[in-house]
């Protein structure tokens, strides 16, 4: 895929991957990175089909990212908080109902990425939906988008799906159709950049298979499949925007340090022990402090990241860092995604987990993606939107 870089507050200056050394003209001085994904509803209409055959049975067999479940180490302390503008907040979308957990609301907004790496094997992240002018938003970790491992722009077949459990996707299945990151995090593998925004099409929900004729496959425009000589098609229909189902939860960026979250996601993989308490079934959740100092981790080239105490395993990658989370609206403000793993006790397990710090650079990058439209893959009857 070709990658167009974008200096806020600027013009594009070219395609493809761009030589080093070019930076933002305006605004934060982010380089904004937009990679194409479905271009277009006939290639997100087989997204979606590829997904959903089988009634979901890709998306059962899909397993934890576990990027980096064997270099967990111990981060360290880097020193203060530098950012680079006034503290600033976009609003939540607020939107009640969803389960419970220990007390805890779970919000609606939260669901698993799923996507296919550069090994061919189907993975899924976590994420949120955030509030944006089109109500079409994900925010996730930048390696649940680009595939560092395999050095090309994004990975393959990426969809979000919210409330995601067990094969059942309650709101629909949303396709990714432009993802936008930090320059540095695609080019220089930055995990201090280490965040992404992805819009995504209106939602698909899945009504089942019907066996069709050679002709009336061809014939239908829609999401189809052939499997063991014979064809079908899938009885789909339109779900409506991403925002108008689960609500957007807001952002803030350029925050003082110490800030109380509540981190969401979806964790599975063992600690480096091998010890593995969670499913990735459901959600979990930690709840406290961050930081009051930015945290490194030099084998991931990291300096500037918050740290959080929290014995979570990979799985949780990219779930949302809630600042001022309303237990009774169950919206906040995203003010970190998880990315990295640490063990800071050296027992062999996960206790602490860390997030870029958001700051100007972020939200030039939010604010580049909110704006950009997407619009739906079927119609009415099933068929191919055009």
């Amino acid at each position: 895929m070709k990658r167009i870089l974008l200096p806020v507050g600027g013009a594009v200056l070219a395609t493809g991957l761009l030589a080093t050394g070019l930076t933002g003209t305006a605004g934060a001085g982010a380089d904004v990175a937009i990679d194409p994904m479905a271009r277009n509803t006939s290639q997100a209409a087989s997204v979606a089909s590829f997904w959903l055959a089988s009634n979901g049975a890709a998306l059962r067999r899909a397993t934890a990212y576990t990027w980096d479940s064997k270099q967990v180490r111990k981060v360290v302390s880097t020193g203060g908080y530098n950012p680079d503008g006034r503290p600033a907040s976009v609003a939540p979308t607020g939107n009640s109902g969803g389960g419970s957990s220990s007390n805890v609301n779970l919000p609606k907004t939260i669901g698993k990425v799923f996507f296919v790496d550069g090994s061919g094997k189907y993975r899924y992240c976590s994420a949120t939906s955030i509030q944006s002018n089109y109500r079409n938003l994900v925010a996730t970790a930048g390696h649940c988008v680009y595939d560092t491992d395999a050095n090309r722009d994004t990975m393959n077949n990426w969809v979000f799906v919210p409330g995601y459990y067990e094969g059942r996707a309650p709101w629909g299945i949303y396709v990714g159709k432009t993802a936008y990151t930090h320059y540095d995090f695609g080019v220089y593998e930055d995990y201090d950049r280490d965040y992404a925004f992805v819009t995504v099409y209106n939602g698909i929900k899945f009504n089942g298979v019907k066996k069709v004729s050679k002709s009336d496959y061809n014939r239908f425009s829609g999401p189809k499949r052939s499997w063991g000589g014979h064809n079908y098609i899938l009885l789909s229909q339109d779900a409506g925007r991403l925002g108008d189902n689960v609500g957007g939860q807001g952002v803030a960026w350029n925050q003082p340090p110490n800030r109380t979250v509540r981190a969401f996601g979806y964790p599975a993989a063992p600690h480096p022990d091998g010890h593995k308490p969670y499913s990735g079934v459901t959600p979990k959740h930690c709840y406290g402090k961050t930081t009051g100092k930015t945290v490194g981790a030099p084998w991931l080239k990291i300096d500037e990241h918050i740290g959080l105490k929290c014995a979570v395993t990979p799985g949780f990658d990219g779930g949302p860092w809630l600042s001022q989370y309303s237990n009774a609206k169950r919206v906040g403000y995203v003010n970190g995604v998880t990315s990295t793993f640490a063990d800071q006790d050296a027992n062999d397990r996960i206790d602490y987990i860390t997030s870029p710090y958001f700051d100007g650079e972020t939200a030039s990058i939010y604010n580049e993606a909110k704006n950009k439209w997407s619009g739906k893959i079927v119609g009415r009857n099933g068929e191919l939107y055009k």
